[in-house]
């Protein structure tokens, strides 16, 4: 039995990780802004208060469920156009979906959303694409690794530990 691995982020999900990270200012901010709202210091109809409420928490949520992706895309070891759309869909995700929410409720009196609600849904559509392709990458490389495993091959030689991922190639 060995050490612990130690497992090195790639250079674009180093890069994406320090985005995500400044962007939960702007989440703080909405927190404040939704204190504001509760204290009834900003007047909003139920309708906007609930958007309010989900787009903030989605934001939260996603840019955590990003960070979180980005080190799993890095331990499959993805590369080119799967690495890249594993790695950005989450995030695009976490944009997206609060955007839709907050965007589609701005106005005065607003009891609906307007026609910015297709950014929730386009949201909806990356973190969908981007949770299936991670996952999907995950199972192969389980199964890959346990394959190697049954081969005698332990899992330290097939991938040494403090290794860094390859960098994912730009399509095309």
């Amino acid at each position: 039995m060995g050490g612990m691995q130690t497992l090195q982020l790639s250079r674009s999900s180093l890069r994406i990780a320090g985005f995500l990270l400044l962007s939960i200012v702007t989440i703080e901010s909405g927190g404040l802004y939704l204190t504001r709202v509760a204290s009834g210091a900003v007047e909003l109809t139920g309708f906007q208060v609930a958007f309010a409420r989900a787009g903030h928490a989605h934001a939260g949520v996603l840019v955590i469920l990003s960070l979180v992706a980005l080190i799993l895309a890095d331990a499959t070891g993805l590369t080119g156009v799967w690495g890249y759309l594993v790695r950005l869909a989450i995030p695009a995700a976490a944009i997206g979906m609060p955007a839709g929410f907050f965007l589609s409720s701005m106005g005065e009196g607003r009891t609906s959303p307007n026609g910015l609600v297709v950014l929730l849904w386009l949201g909806a559509v990356c973190l969908t694409v981007g949770v299936i392709a991670l996952g999907v990458a995950l199972l192969r490389a389980g199964f890959s690794r346990e394959a190697t495993s049954e081969r005698g091959t332990s899992e330290a030689e097939a991938k040494p530990a403090g290794s860094v991922p390859p960098e994912p190639t730009a399509p095309g």
